[in-house]
C-alpha cells in the first residue's frame, strides 16, 4: 500500500471524492512552484500532479502548452523536478504524481528513472505517450520500487483494454474524459458516467480529468467518479497573476471552491 492508496481508502471512509490538482512544475519557476504546491495542500487538495515540462506537449491544449514554455524557458528539468519533489516530501504529506512524456523520463532509463523517483518520493508517474504495450519494462521497475503507474483510459477504450489498464495500474487509473487535448471547456462530457462506474468495478479508484473547470463539474463528476483531476482551470487563474502572493490567493480560492462539494456525502 503506498500513499495514494491509503488517501483513497481514507476518503472512501469519510464519503469523499478527491481533488487532485495540476501544475506545470517551473511554471513560471521552480520556487513559485515549491510555494504552490504547499498552497494546494493547505486548500484541500488530497494529491497534486506535477507536469514535467517537455517541447512537444501533444496531448496538451495551449494553456498547458504556454505553461510548458515558461517551465522550460526557466530551466525545468526533469531532475530539477525530483529535486523539487525531494524538498517538499518534508513539507507536504499528501501523494505527489508526475506527469510527462516517454522521452523525458527514459533518457535516464527506466531503472534509472525508477530509482530516483523513489529516493525523491515520487507517488506515481502518468506517462502520456506510453501504453502498456511499450511500457512495461518501466511500469514494473517503478512496482518494484513503490511507485506507482498510472495508465489512461479514454471513451475509445475497449472493454477488454480497460481490463488491462486497470490491472496494470496502480493508486488510480485516470480516465480522460474526452477525445482531444487537455483545457478547459464549459461543459464536462456527459456520456462517460457508464464507462468510469464499468472501470470502478475492476477494483482500482477511477479519477477523470481533461476538462474539468469548475465547482460544478467536478460536483458532477464526483456522483460517479473517486476524483477529478484540474489543470487547464487553475493554470488560466494563476497566468495573469501579477506577484507570487497573488498567485497564492487565487490558487487557495479555486481549490477551496473545487473541493467543497467533494466533501459531501453521496445521496
Amino acid at each position: 500500500m503506498g500513499r495514494l492508496s491509503d488517501r483513497f481508502q481514507a476518503l472512501r471512509a469519510r464519503g469523499e471524492r478527491a481533488l487532485i490538482p495540476f501544475l506545470s512544475a517551473g511554471d513560471p519557476d521552480l520556487a513559485w512552484t515549491e510555494v504552490l504546491v504547499q498552497e494546494l495542500v493547505r486548500a484541500g487538495a488530497d494529491a497534486v500532479e506535477l507536469g514535467v515540462p517537455f517541447s512537444d506537449p501533444m496531448a496538451e491544449g495551449p494553456t498547458v502548452q504556454r505553461a510548458s514554455e515558461r517551465a522550460l524557458r526557466s530551466g525545468t528539468s526533469l531532475l530539477r523536478v525530483l529535486e523539487l519533489v525531494k524538498r517538499l516530501r518534508a513539507r507536504v504529506s499528501v501523494p505527489l504524481v508526475l506527469m510527462g512524456y516517454a522521452n523525458v523520463f527514459l533518457a535516464m532509463t527506466e531503472e534509472g528513472f525508477a530509482a530516483a523517483a523513489a529516493d525523491a518520493g515520487v507517488d506515481g508517474v502518468i506517462i502520456v505517450d506510453l501504453p502498456p504495450e511499450e511500457g512495461a519494462p518501466l511500469f514494473a521497475a517503478l512496482r518494484r520500487r513503490g511507485v506507482d503507474p498510472i495508465l489512461l483510459a479514454a471513451p475509445t477504450t475497449t472493454p477488454a483494454r480497460l481490463e488491462r489498464l486497470a490491472r496494470e495500474s496502480r493508486g488510480f487509473l485516470y480516465f480522460v474524459s474526452l477525445t482531444g487535448v487537455t483545457g478547459a471547456r464549459a461543459e464536462v462530457a456527459a456520456d462517460i458516467e457508464a464507462q468510469v462506474r464499468r472501470a470502478r468495478e475492476l477494483g482500482i479508484p477511477v479519477c477523470v480529468g481533461f476538462g474539468v473547470s469548475t465547482p460544478e463539474h467536478a460536483e458532477r463528476v464526483g456522483r460517479y467518479a473517486d476524483g477529478v483531476v484540474v489543470g487547464s482551470a487553475l493554470i488560466d487563474r494563476l497566468e495573469g497573476a501579477a506577484d507570487l502572493e497573488q498567485a497564492r490567493e487565487r490558487a487557495a480560492d479555486f481549490v477551496a471552491r473545487l473541493k467543497e462539494p467533494l466533501r459531501r456525502p453521496l445521496r
